[in-house]
């Protein structure tokens, strides 16, 4: 069904996650007093860690290589960090809008999937795997403990706005009010999972100990 589902919704998505990642990349540089050059290093890794991934596992052009414009972006997006006072960023509103992205680029990454014939499983795995591997690797590369290793949510909304996303495609609902409700869905979880700290059961091991 390689139909190409890229509509400017799409689009859309695909850029306001780089974006995103790309600013929470030139933020942790910039919180280690790095340079402009590694700033920009950061935002481009963050902003197209989780695509690169996904194209290859999927067999696709690696879409910042074939859209030179998502590169442009991440270095505008290092810029405005470069420039703006520090304070701007930190705290709540950064992490809502890296949930944002997290959840476009999940929505994304499924669906691109989709169209080059993934079955939905693997589909759902590779919206979760563009929505979340960017921040790994920034994290790996800055030294510091993984974004998924926090304890409130975060790979479950990914897999919730992924998950939808598939069953809106396999059950024949119109396409964009599906990635819109997919993406909505699962930053509305990730929102409520740093307001309230909400996390899933941590593993106990069994018996008397």
């Amino acid at each position: 069904m390689n139909d190409t589902v890229f509509t400017p919704v799409l689009d859309w998505l695909d850029l306001a996650g780089v974006a995103v990642f790309a600013l929470t990349g030139a933020m942790i540089a910039a919180k280690e007093r790095q340079t402009f050059v590694t700033m920009a290093f950061f935002a481009l890794v963050t902003g197209v860690g989780g695509g690169s991934v996904r194209d290859v596992l999927i067999g696709a052009p690696v879409f910042w290589i074939a859209d030179p414009w998502v590169a442009v972006v991440c270095l505008a997006i290092a810029l405005v960090a470069w420039f703006t006072p520090m304070r701007w960023w930190e705290g709540r509103l950064l992490d809502l809008a890296d949930g944002l992205g997290l959840t476009a680029y999940a929505v994304l990454g499924a669906a691109k999937a989709l169209s080059y014939g993934v079955p939905p499983v693997p589909a759902t795995v590779m919206g979760i795997v563009t929505g979340c591997v960017g921040g790994i690797i920034r994290d790996m590369i800055a030294g510091r403990p993984s974004i998924i290793m926090r304890p409130e949510l975060y790979v479950t909304a990914a897999a919730l706005s992924a998950g939808l996303c598939v069953i809106g495609e396999v059950a024949g609902l119109p396409r964009v009010p599906t990635w819109i409700g997919a993406a909505g869905a699962g930053f509305i979880l990730r929102a409520a999972a740093i307001w309230w700290k909400l996390a899933l059961p941590a593993y106990r091991e069994g018996g008397s100990g």
